[in-house]
């Protein structure tokens, strides 16, 4: 991937830099499966006003501890699981290191861009999030996907139909489209198996290419993603995900990133990575706003 491993003397957790956070990724020792998906909010005062929003929706909602807050490099944060079984956690001022991000390889990666859960209906998953974040939809590929603003990039955070919770993949974005090209080069030079691209999806015109990393877990580098700066203006399309050019402009061979489970294993509230609870990681995104 190129991220950096950020040092540390935490047992049984990897940090992985992407952009100016001390991290966008962090592996924790144990069974396969995500642990946590987290998002951060604006403060104190717009988390305890989730936290109240939530449980008002009938979601039980923990609070981090202080040694998992510490984990996550943030100065608090809830956990709860969406209404289709996904973790999330929402957190508050997390870490931001002074030093350039020291990549691994010259990847190009300029920072973390989205990730994507999975849901069984992605219309109910975007009324979860429409009328609980105010998340608002950019576009649709049928009843398959929903793509989802927070911000002024196309999507932020994606919602794909599948049968059960999960993280379908989590995307890097990229400096030039030179990169998705050596990227695919390295990888395929390295014996990755590449499940799609590249391509151009015609929903955000990013260029991307999708592969497999260890434990079959999808990531995605894209570059060239779409702004959209006046929301009023924005009318959201859907696409058939059958018909061709869809889901790939350029017509390439297409297929559906593999999904890592949700692990079901796990209490809401979190202890400490490292443990033998297998406290939920975090993969911080956009900051998430209400």
């Amino acid at each position: 991937m190129g991220l950096e491993l950020v040092p540390s003397d935490e047992e049984g957790v990897a940090h992985l830099r992407a952009d100016a956070r001390h991290h966008c990724l962090a592996l924790v020792a144990g069974r396969s499966g995500v642990l946590a998906s987290g998002f951060t909010v604006a403060d104190e005062d717009a988390l305890a006003a989730a936290e109240h929003e939530l449980e008002r929706r009938g979601l039980g909602v923990r609070r981090l501890g202080a040694a998992s807050a510490r984990s996550r490099r943030v100065r608090s944060g809830i956990a709860f699981d969406d209404p289709f079984g996904n973790r999330l956690e929402l957190v508050t001022q997390q870490e931001s290191l002074a030093r350039p991000v020291a990549f691994a390889r010259a990847s190009g990666i300029t920072e973390f861009g989205h990730l994507c859960l999975d849901a069984p209906d992605v219309h109910e998953a975007y009324r979860f999030w429409s009328g609980t974040f105010n998340a608002k939809v950019s576009d649709w590929i049928g009843d398959a996907a929903c793509l989802m603003r927070i911000d002024p990039v196309h999507h932020k955070l994606a919602v794909f139909k599948g049968d059960g919770p999960g993280l379908c993949h989590m995307n890097f974005q990229v400096a030039s489209i030179d990169d998705v090209f050596r990227n695919w080069h390295f990888l395929v030079d390295h014996g990755v198996e590449i499940e799609m691209g590249p391509g151009r999806h015609p929903q955000s015109t990013a260029v991307f290419l999708y592969f497999l990393g260890p434990e079959s877990f999808t990531y995605e580098y894209s570059f060239g993603v779409r702004r959209i700066e006046d929301d009023a203006a924005w009318r959201p399309r859907t696409f058939d995900p059958a018909e061709p050019g869809s889901i790939d402009l350029w017509l390439g061979p297409t297929s559906r990133p593999t999904t890592q489970p949700q692990a079901r294993d796990e209490p809401a509230e979190a202890a400490t990575p490292g443990t033998p609870s297998g406290d939920p990681a975090e993969v911080p995104a956009a900051a998430l706003s209400r």
